[in-house]
């Protein structure tokens, strides 16, 4: 059986508008490119403001030791900053700290109840990881169906990760009707997304299936996969 995991801590670039987001957006170039100093230069004069995308920019700074002596006790304080203002990204990077329980004394249903917030912010990959939470009944009671949803929200953003896991919810028939041609379809999907575990899932399902099954999963992984592209572009225009 597969074993489901949370995704590790990354680097996000994802910015939110504000009259601060040129100074951040240069931080972040800064920062990409290892010039440290410059970097936070343009971080601290908004963390002065209480800007909570640079909060987090300046808490992953200090929790990697980018430019400036590691300190934990510095990051945590500055993602619970952010945090409070509901950044998402603060929000999954923070739950992950919690359900890692390295940085921070271990706490499951702290972890859970941060993921959750940033799932509803439309995070993908937050709503992926309260979807294997749920799966796993990590810091929360296991709930297939719940984990289905969160699940399926996370891939209708073309989340590879969560298309996979969906297609397995659907091949064991938990959450959901069992159904090998949604299997079928949703790795079909993930493998579009170059997601190699996938394209051995959809054939085995293939294999599990007659012609007119296969003709007909195929023509509705094109019509979901068509619809998921165009949501992300039109979301996409709509960012300023």
């Amino acid at each position: 059986m597969k074993k489901l995991t949370l995704i590790a801590l990354s680097f996000a670039l994802f910015v939110q508008g504000s009259a601060y987001s040129a100074d951040l957006d240069l931080g972040i170039y800064e920062l990409n490119r290892g010039e440290f100093k410059a970097a936070i230069a343009e971080f601290e004069p908004l963390v002065a403001e209480e800007y909570a995308p640079a909060q987090y920019q300046m808490a992953l700074i200090y929790l990697n030791g980018y430019g400036v002596l590691k300190s934990p006790e510095k990051a945590l304080e500055l993602l619970h900053l952010a945090a409070s203002q509901n950044y998402s990204e603060a929000l999954f990077d923070l739950s992950l700290l919690y359900s890692e329980g390295e940085v921070v004394k271990k706490d499951l249903k702290s972890a859970y109840a941060l993921m959750e917030k940033a799932a509803k912010k439309d995070l993908p990959r937050a709503q992926f990881n309260l979807g294997v939470m749920l799966y796993n009944g990590s810091g929360v009671p296991r709930d297939y169906l719940q984990a289905s949803r969160w699940y399926q929200k996370a891939a209708d953003q073309n989340y590879a990760l969560a298309q996979f896991n969906l297609a397995l919810m659907y091949f064991e028939g938990k959450g959901v009707a069992k159904s090998t041609e949604m299997s079928y379809v949703w790795n079909i999907i993930a493998a579009k997304n170059a997601y190699r575990m996938a394209e051995k899932s959809r054939d085995m399902d293939e294999h599990k299936l007659t012609v007119d099954e296969i003709k007909a999963s195929r023509e509705k992984a094109d019509t979901i996969y068509q619809k998921i592209i165009q949501q992300r572009e039109l979301k996409l225009r709509q960012i300023p």
